[in-house]
């Protein structure tokens, strides 16, 4: 493992790599029991659902993990599946096998734009502070999830959002856990993050959050039988699918782009050119979870933010993706034991790994009004809008757009205009 994943040029251990790998898997663990409770209400049968959940999460990141060799996770994107089931199975009345067949399609337009270069252009396309802000951007999403998924922050009809009841239930273990997990980084404990969802978890019991009753350790995958191969090409043709299949490669591009260079940009993993390593290969696994999901029966997979608690961790290279997939494969059988750690346990870790995320901003050029404004757009757009890939369009058309009207187009590249150009499609 140290000579295949080059694990001392990148200072990092096999010990520390499963460690930042199973920390991962803990933080998303969630998308096994949310994306089949999201995709049923299209009319799939949700256990079938949980197993093509993971087995695409377990196929996606073994890609990242072998092929790429990167500390990056994937699974079922959460939005991609609110969309697949919210808007093209019930608001525009297609069946889930057509949504199924529109997903199908954008994974082999993703495989075809990733061996092209194109989406690697697209990558190379983003200004370096630009760059900086995804990272900080991406940081406050990921507390933004973890502050709602908790219950500390909730749902208002007047403000949108408010403080929800933080004396008792998930909202106190959440904050029960964030005092525990931040006790653990003080004390510079190993596998802190890893600790504290354990630790919250237990803490969970007494306070009846983490639920016992009828709890199995063990059960076999249901079959993914009736929802494999599932496609229906009947519409094909018509032109509300093709709007489908570019939304769904839309959102699923930027998605993709903003997680790898957000989380490479706080850790340092950029090349001295400003890219991210094996590109290429990390947005070919992508494309090829993305295939292989539409496949076995699930809606568009891609590359989590959530990644960026592992890499907090110290995950370096592959062998955590690879801890992570592993992860995968055994909830497959321990689907109960996994599914007991409350969404409240993990809400620490994503908070604490949101501030991990802030640190870019020193570096961001806040003098410049033609590169800080864009900045602040994309990292305030992200969280308000709940998508990493509005906050990337917010950025790369306010820096187009003020570049040109200040006489400075010329800084502005070939390929970030047509980016920006490609960006407008989403308004549209």
């Amino acid at each position: 493992m140290k000579g295949f994943f080059n694990l001392r040029p990148h200072g990092t251990t096999a010990r520390t790599e499963i460690l930042a790998g199973i920390t991962t898997f803990m933080t998303m663990a969630y998308i096994l029991a949310v994306n089949p409770a999201i995709l049923s209400t299209a009319g799939m049968p949700k256990d079938a659902l949980f197993t093509a959940t993971a087995l695409a999460s377990v196929a996606a990141t073994l890609v990242m993990a072998l092929y790429a060799k990167l500390p990056f996770a994937l699974a079922p994107g959460m939005g991609l599946n609110a969309f697949f089931a919210f808007t093209v199975v019930l608001g525009m009345g297609h069946s889930w096998q057509t949504a199924l067949t529109a997903v199908f399609l954008e994974g082999l337009l993703f495989i075809l734009l990733s061996l092209v270069n194109l989406r690697e252009a697209v990558i190379k396309s983003i200004p370096l502070n630009l760059k900086r802000a995804l990272s900080v951007g991406i940081g406050l999403f990921i507390a933004f999830i973890g502050l709602q998924n908790a219950g500390i922050v909730v749902k208002n009809e007047a403000t949108m959002v408010a403080l929800g009841n933080v004396i008792k239930g998930p909202p106190l273990l959440a904050l029960i856990g964030l005092a525990l997990t931040g006790l653990f980084l003080a004390l510079r404990l190993k596998g802190a993050l890893l600790a504290g969802i354990l630790a919250t978890t237990a803490v969970g019991i007494p306070l009846g959050v983490t639920q016992l009753e009828g709890f199995r350790l063990l059960s076999l995958p249901a079959s993914i039988g009736p929802i494999f191969l599932q496609f229906d090409f009947t519409k094909l043709l018509s032109g509300e699918l093709v709007i489908v299949v570019f939304t769904f490669l839309l959102i699923d591009i930027f998605d993709t782009i903003g997680s790898l260079v957000g989380v490479c940009t706080k850790v340092g993993m950029l090349t001295p050119d400003g890219e991210v390593p094996q590109a290429k290969r990390a947005l070919l696994a992508d494309a090829i979870g993305t295939t292989f999901g539409a496949m076995i029966g699930t809606s568009t997979v891609t590359t989590y933010i959530e990644s960026a608690a592992g890499v907090a961790e110290g995950g370096r290279t592959g062998l955590s993706s690879l801890a992570t997939a592993g992860m995968f494969f055994l909830a497959l059988f321990f689907s109960p034991l996994f599914l007991m750690v409350p969404a409240a346990a993990t809400a620490p870790t994503l908070i604490i790994v949101g501030l991990f995320m802030l640190s870019p901003v020193k570096e961001i050029d806040l003098d410049d009004y033609t590169e800080a404004i864009p900045a602040f757009l994309a990292m305030i757009a992200m969280p308000l809008t709940y998508s990493i890939a509005d906050g990337i369009i917010f950025g790369i058309l306010s820096y187009t757009v003020l570049k040109v009207i200040t006489g400075r187009a010329r800084e502005v590249s070939l390929v970030t205009y047509g980016v920006a150009a490609f960006s407008l499609l989403k308004f549209i």
